[in-house]
């Protein structure tokens, strides 16, 4: 019986030699596959009218993805990203009732003032009547507040469309090595903000009413009569006198990859992934800058006390950089503020203040609580582990946590014994 030889064996060489030989001479006889797995998304689009027909309070939802939040009353504003506003009743927080959800496709951020809600949806601020709760409704809307909103992955629809939902799928392909790069687009990695805190309450008793809260990670912050947003490299203020139907009176360069708005008595500090910039809004319609603060490129959310502003900056796959610190800052003097002193963190998100006591989300490493009476040097005095913190509100010793795996609720009227009060899980945790 004859065999054929393989034409990639027909030599015989010395043991020495076979190895190196089979691998060089049979290159050409083996053709390697590769596999890659892709998240392809595929945009589900509906007709732009239809959808702001439906922007309306509807069924509870499930908690699933928690981005901002905001307080005011006795009600709890949870932002689902992308997708909308829950609204909860929180006048027991031992036991917080889900009353409807607001589907605003492309929503990330929420205030209130009055009963009127204001919700971005995707470039454009939405103004919704909430005087009651289970009949929300859209009074005005502007469009193409914030331009950089493009749905977050290069898909763009026309003038009469709005993309509702993403149908994504993992698919796995194999193909030879260096053949292309993709067949779909990645989810957007969304920094889905971070920790809030309170504005000036003008005066309201702690006692029995919130006044609307919101925080580090804002876009858009309302301040008496006025709103003011901010976009990707813009000012904008919007006066609110009739909060049915904000009118814009202003808008001005503030700089490049501008992130977040924090207002805080006459003044308001704006923090961009490179550094802060502070503005007088004694003229309310016509924010004047005082100074900045450049720092490490970064995620920044920013809040101060009046005294000192305080900084977090964040690296990660949506952050530039490699800083993972606090910045305390001087701004005792708004024409030159400067650095005071710098704490090495884990990966802090966001942070709030409720007098000496500051809260820092710290991702994974859970919120830390410090006596900063001393910011040069500022003490842990509690630690909340378990949880991976986003966004968190102080008031009247009660702090609302938002992490990956739901809403927390603490009181931490002994900071150093800080007690659960309730979660709202998210689904299928």
């Amino acid at each position: 019986m004859s065999h054929k030889k393989s034409p990639c064996m027909k030599k015989l060489l010395p043991i020495s030699w076979l190895l190196p030989a089979i691998i060089v001479l049979c290159s050409g006889c083996i053709k390697d596959k590769v596999s890659r797995t892709y998240k392809i998304m595929r945009p589900v689009y509906a007709d732009k009218a239809v959808v702001y027909n439906n922007v309306k309070s509807g069924p509870v939802e499930e908690l699933s993805k928690p981005g901002k939040i905001f307080i005011r009353g006795n009600y709890l504003y949870i932002n689902e990203v992308d997708k909308g506003i829950h609204i909860y009743d929180n006048s027991d927080p031992v036991n917080p009732r889900a009353i409807s959800f607001i589907k605003i496709p492309g929503n990330l951020d929420v205030a209130v003032s009055g009963h009127y809600l204001y919700a971005d949806m995707y470039t454009d601020l939405l103004t919704i009547d909430i005087a009651n709760p289970l009949d929300a409704k859209v009074v005005d809307s502007n469009f193409n507040v914030f331009p950089e909103r493009n749905y977050g992955n290069g898909w763009i629809a026309d003038q009469n469309t709005i993309i509702v939902d993403w149908i994504i799928k993992d698919t796995t392909v194999t193909d030879e090595p260096d053949y292309g790069y993709g067949y779909g687009f990645y989810a957007p990695n969304i920094c889905t903000s971070c920790l809030l805190a309170p504005q000036a309450s003008g005066g309201d008793s702690k006692a029995n009413y919130v006044p609307g809260i919101s925080g580090s990670m804002a876009r858009f912050v309302v301040v008496n009569n006025y709103l003011y947003a901010v976009n990707n490299s813009s000012l904008l203020v919007y006066d609110i006198t009739d909060a049915s139907n904000p009118e814009k009176v202003n808008e001005q360069f503030s700089g490049w990859s501008i992130e977040t708005i924090y207002p805080f008595n006459n003044n308001l500090f704006i923090g961009s992934s490179s550094g802060m910039f502070i503005y007088s809004i004694d003229q309310p319609a016509s924010p004047d800058q005082k100074g900045n603060f450049n720092h490490a490129s970064a995620c920044d959310p920013v809040i101060s006390d009046g005294d000192y502003a305080y900084v977090t900056l964040r690296s990660g796959t949506a952050c530039q950089g490699y800083t993972n610190q606090l910045d305390v800052v001087d701004v005792s003097d708004l024409m030159s503020p400067h650095l005071v002193k710098s704490y090495q963190m884990t990966n802090p998100h966001g942070l709030a203040k409720d007098g000496n006591t500051l809260f820092i989300c710290d991702g994974e490493d859970g919120v830390k609580v410090y006596d900063a009476t001393d910011v040069n040097d500022i003490k842990l005095v509690s630690h909340i582990n378990g949880i991976n913190a986003f966004d968190a509100i102080p008031w009247a010793d009660r702090l609302i946590v938002s992490g990956e795996d739901g809403l927390h609720q603490y009181d931490y009227s002994d900071v150093q014994n800080i007690r659960s009060l309730s979660t709202i899980h998210i689904s299928g945790k």
